[in-house]
């Protein structure tokens, strides 16, 4: 069985300090490089996702001057710019494809996303014969979550190290957890 590490959206803008920073997004840029650095060998691939939004429209109703922070958000990962750059805690070299996400429209999933080579990533882990996903990454109440939720419903076995995840809010990253425990990830 082919395994992924699936890091989801750890990125300046989603980090502290960033347009939409989360509280130990730094911490957990670290600890999925220290990760890598003992565990990189066990991973078949090392995806990582990106929000890639356009500079020029509203991406969808995704960016608003009055965001309600559920639909709408201010401006953040604007392609080609720092705030969409990894995290530079984030060790980029273990990391074999990468998945982009958001552009012209709302994305939460990195299934949702395009890669490199203008497939998706369910295509991606069919053709790599993934069947197990680890993911690792921000925010876990909502990109984490829906990621997590598109892996299962691929058919994947999925584990969530929730060492490695950092949310926006406490309650709403319990909630999360609990909701992709329930539909059968492992939460390790």
């Amino acid at each position: 069985m082919a395994k992924a590490l699936l890091i989801v959206d750890v990125q300046n803008d989603f980090t502290e300090g960033g347009a939409l920073g989360v509280t130990g997004g730094d911490a957990v840029a670290e600890g999925i490089s220290s990760y890598l650095a003992a565990h990189s060998s066990g991973y078949d691939a090392v995806v990582a996702s990106r929000d890639w939004h356009d500079a020029d429209n509203d991406n969808g109703g995704h960016f608003s001057e009055s965001p309600d922070f559920v639909d709408s958000w201010p401006v953040h990962c604007v392609a080609d710019t720092e705030g969409a750059a990894f995290d530079p805690l984030l060790d980029t070299a273990a990391i074999t494809h990468e998945v982009r996400k958001g552009q012209g429209k709302p994305d939460y999933s990195a299934f949702q996303g395009i890669t490199e080579t203008g497939s998706r990533l369910g295509e991606l882990l069919h053709d790599l014969t993934i069947t197990e996903v680890d993911v690792v990454g921000i925010a876990t109440d909502h990109c984490v979550r829906a990621s997590t939720l598109d892996a299962l419903s691929a058919g994947l076995n999925v584990r969530v190290l929730t060492d490695l995840v950092a949310g926006v809010g406490e309650e709403s990253s319990k909630a999360a957890l609990a909701e992709v425990e329930k539909a059968g990830a492992n939460l390790v």
